[in-house]
């Protein structure tokens, strides 16, 4: 069985059923500083999803908690975070309960995501900024939301927080 590939054909990452989709027939979305992803499926009824996503060099992501396990491979480049190195050919596995202080690549780099779960990215203190799940993904999707999961992000997130304090304190 081949699969014909249509690029005018727009893919729906949650299309319920059996799916088959070429990565040429996904949008990259942008998930911050230097991070984009290409959605290629999630499920309403499992939670689960799976990503393809593109780091550029110095890119990360800010600390985060996985409330659901989490699987990788590398395709190009290297992963670095505080368990380890994860060079092009290496496939991880980040259980329940995992917390990751940041993620970050000196080089370009790719690799492939299925998330059984979902992930809560925090800020310093561990405070919840936003839950990156299946709902988060098909917002994101549809052009509803945006949010930043780099270090970057959620330096403006604690900054923005500390405004809005100041504006809402008595005077």
């Amino acid at each position: 069985m081949s699969h014909k590939h249509d690029a005018g054909q727009r893919h729906d990452a949650g299309k319920p059923g059996d799916l088959i989709v070429n990565i040429d027939d996904t949008e990259p979305l942008m998930l911050g500083t230097g991070t984009s992803i290409r959605l290629l499926r999630y499920s309403a009824e499992t939670g689960d999803w799976v990503l393809f996503v593109e780091m550029e060099p110095g890119a990360t992501f800010a600390p985060h908690w996985h409330l659901g396990p989490g699987e990788y491979f590398v395709t190009k480049g290297e992963l670095i975070y505080d368990v380890g190195s994860a060079p092009k050919g290496t496939y991880g596995y980040e259980p329940i309960g995992s917390r990751h202080a940041e993620a970050h690549c000196k080089e370009r780099t790719e690799y492939l995501f299925m998330g059984h779960g979902a992930v809560a990215f925090t800020g310093e203190e561990g405070e919840i900024r936003f839950v990156f799940n299946h709902e988060f993904l098909r917002d994101l999707s549809e052009g509803k939301m945006t949010n930043d999961i780099s270090n970057e992000g959620a330096a403006r997130d604690k900054a923005a927080a500390g405004k809005e304090g100041r504006e809402r304190a008595p005077a």
